[in-house]
């Protein structure tokens, strides 16, 4: 589970640093610091190896995951570590000594106190769905053919720049909607709020309808919103599981 845990984080972190700071050479300075928190985290946590495995993996994600636009391997990286993330969280329960730091770790909860590693693996969802989803969801509309607004005018489609004849506009609020709109799904889920989940995700196709209604023949908007939204969900989806699932295995 520590593996999954350090290896979400450090996805999204990374993602969220490529996002958020500018410049290549502050970026690249800040992401060495990135790297050495989680190999000191590691080497305190007694889990050296996943932080060693956690950084390369993250190396991967940013090698074959560009922001702006999709590369070669499409969405498939996204599918490799959902894999991974899995398989380490089903195969590597929770451990009672989590070296240094278990020696002072103490998060008291409502039904116990929360382990070390289930509490890394919630920090490393949140990271993820925060940026890191909506590289997922743009190597899928990508790889659909799906034309997507972009901040610029254009409109992105096999990885660069264009501009179509009838350039679709709107839905410019998706990057902070997506990712506060995946919180709201992995926390209903956890809660068991499956009613008020219907009805949240209900509403957004109902604020969409009188946008998406303007397609005419074309269908660029519904198609846009449907393969976007549903990736998105399946990501927050599949992070509330793993996260249930590393708190009670």
């Amino acid at each position: 589970m520590i593996l999954a845990g350090l290896t979400l984080a450090a996805i999204g972190a990374a993602d969220l640093l490529r996002r958020f700071v500018p410049r290549r050479a502050p970026r690249l300075l800040v992401l060495c610091v990135l790297i050495a928190l989680i190999i000191i985290a590691g080497i305190c946590s007694d889990a050296l190896v996943p932080a060693v495995i956690a950084v390369v993996l993250g190396g991967a994600w940013i090698w074959t995951m560009p922001l702006e636009a999709t590369g070669r391997a499409s969405f498939w990286p996204a599918v490799v570590l959902a894999a991974i993330v899995s398989a380490t969280t089903a195969l590597m329960p929770a451990r009672d000594a989590p070296g240094l730091i278990g020696e002072v770790w103490h998060l008291p909860a409502p039904e116990g106190e929360i382990a070390f590693d289930v509490a890394v693996l919630a920090v490393g969802v949140v990271l993820f769905v925060a940026e890191s989803a909506n590289l997922i969801v743009r190597a899928a509309l990508d790889r659909e053919g799906t034309w997507r607004p972009a901040e610029q005018g254009g409109l992105f489609r096999g990885g660069q720049l264009r501009q179509p004849p009838q350039a679709a506009t709107g839905f410019q609020g998706g990057r902070l909607i997506g990712p506060l709109e995946r919180f709201l799904v992995v926390v209903l889920t956890l809660a068991g709020a499956y009613a008020l989940l219907a009805a949240m995700l209900a509403a957004k196709g109902i604020v969409r309808f009188p946008e998406i209604s303007k397609d005419g023949e074309t269908g660029a908007r519904a198609e846009y919103f449907l393969v976007g939204s549903l990736v998105s969900w399946v990501v927050a989806l599949g992070a509330a599981f793993l996260l249930w699932w590393g708190i009670r295995v």
